[in-house]
């Protein structure tokens, strides 16, 4: 037998009927402090250093980060390539 019940809430109202905290207070100063940190990065490097310091999941986030930057990176060259040539 297979039974599915579909609910209809918010994420704050799942938390509470779950009993799980609330984090959002932690999420929001979490943010403001990479953002104000942000205020300084002058350079590629630097922003690296700054990611790895924030990044929840250590070495192995910041190298999921740089294959995503690189994949992107790859994708707008490809487009200024082609405007080029038009």
């Amino acid at each position: 037998m297979k039974v599915s019940v579909d609910v209809d809430c918010t994420p704050a109202e799942a938390r509470a009927f779950l009993g799980l905290p609330d984090v959002t207070p932690i999420h929001d100063k979490y943010v403001k402090t990479m953002l104000d940190s942000f205020d300084g990065v002058a350079n590629v490097e630097q922003m690296e250093t700054l990611f790895k310091s924030f990044s929840p999941l250590g070495d192995a986030g910041m190298r999921l980060f740089r294959q995503m930057m690189d994949i992107g990176l790859s994708g707008m060259q490809g487009k200024n390539d082609d405007k080029g040539q038009g």
